[in-house]
């Protein structure tokens, strides 16, 4: 089984084709509607028919500063639960800072643990001068290097937090979204497919989605070019609220099951929004 497949809903990204970096360009400026601090999404992650691990996607509850910038503090966690601990023990957490004026990373960490694999990293972007800035701790010798990235470059945490600042309210079914990211020493061109609307069943109860699908390369890990499937609340929130994934080894899938903080109200089937159940 491939490392960090608990945090499915960012894995995917890893499998994109590479791109060349490019000549730096402006800075951009991004509006964000969807969401603010102190938002918290709790997801149960069911490997086959286990419940395998637990996950959370959390912005802190203040703004923080990154190069004399206000940021969001987004954070994705992560580790398995139960008698699945046992034989695959998963511990992992992704953080973003996110600058606020253009929905860009301006600082990533990842703190991995899974089994007896180890990485502590720290990646300071540079936007302006489209280069990163890397600090790997796990070994015993730190190890530092810059790497040359595209213009206004995502990665993978404050990617995901980008895709729910889009206006997909005249996207036609079969539309593409285009995104360029950096992840562990390599840039990558993503294509997502918007599929348009649909109603799926949580944790949380039936709620009305968006649904968007990368496009994979053939890979090892995922089974056929769709083999992802994204689903994002159908209102101003556009929380991820369910995640599937068909892969070599089994089907994945990651249920939102409890949330708060958001910025507007959930759109529900039912209109219970105020909370949501175990």
């Amino acid at each position: 089984m491939p490392r960090c497949w608990l945090v499915i809903p960012l894995l995917w990204l890893c499998a994109a084709a590479t791109q060349p970096p490019g000549t730096a360009e402006p800075v951009r400026l991004w509006p964000n509607t969807s969401f603010k601090t102190g938002e918290t999404i709790r997801y149960k992650v069911h490997y086959g028919v286990i419940n395998a691990a637990e996950a959370v996607v959390e912005t802190s509850g203040s703004l923080e500063r990154v190069a004399d910038r206000p940021c969001y503090k987004a954070t994705v966690s992560g580790r398995t639960t139960g008698s699945f601990d046992f034989f695959l023990h998963v511990k992992d957490q992704w953080r973003a800072y996110i600058d606020t004026a253009s929905i860009l990373p301006l600082r990533s960490t990842r703190d991995i643990e899974e089994s007896t694999y180890r990485k502590k990293e720290v990646v300071d972007f540079d936007q302006a001068h489209a280069i990163v800035n890397v600090l790997q701790t796990h070994r015993k010798d730190p190890i530092r290097y810059t790497f040359k990235v595209p213009s206004n470059v995502q990665e993978l945490v404050s990617g995901f937090y980008y895709l729910r600042t889009l206006n997909y309210d005249h996207m036609k079914p079969g539309e593409v979204i285009h995104m360029g990211g950096y992840f562990d020493e390599s840039t990558f061109n993503l294509e997502v497919v918007f599929k348009g609307r649909e109603i799926v069943e949580t944790k949380a109860g039936p709620v009305h989605v968006l649904k968007l699908v990368p496009k994979l390369p053939t890979n090892r890990i995922f089974r056929g070019e769709d083999a992802i499937k994204v689903y994002l609340s159908d209102d101003r929130n556009k929380i991820p609220v369910l995640f599937q994934a068909e892969m070599f080894v089994g089907a994945v899938k990651v249920d939102m099951y409890k949330y708060e903080g958001l910025k507007s109200r959930l759109n529900m089937v039912r209109q219970n929004t105020d909370s949501a159940k175990d």
